[in-house]
């Protein structure tokens, strides 16, 4: 993503899992929030506050969604959404590039 846009980013980088994964997180103009971020090669299980949208820019992993037995494959390009308050499964292969959207 190379748009040109008017945000807010906030400098000190969200770092979770022992910098497994490292986001920085965007305020657009129309209030609308978003993390930019990378998740490294690791089994991870994140919790949801609002629903969103994984937009996976570059890697691969497997997912894990609420109230699915089975695993997903995904790649750049493609994307996922996980609903709010609820917690999913990730195991990322391949160095994982993301743009979070909070729906």
């Amino acid at each position: 993503m190379t748009d040109s846009l008017n945000a807010t980013v906030r400098t000190r980088a969200n770092v979770y899992f022992d910098g497994k994964c490292i986001s920085h997180s965007i305020e657009l103009a129309d209030g609308s929030k978003k993390s930019v971020g990378v998740i490294l090669p690791s089994s991870l299980r994140f919790n949801t506050g609002a629903p969103e949208r994984m937009e996976l820019v570059e890697g691969e992993c497997r997912v894990k969604l609420p109230g699915s037995a089975d695993w997903a494959m995904y790649r750049g390009g493609q994307s996922f959404d996980v609903p709010g308050q609820s917690a999913f499964d990730i195991e990322v292969t391949q160095t994982l590039h993301y743009v979070c959207h909070f729906l």
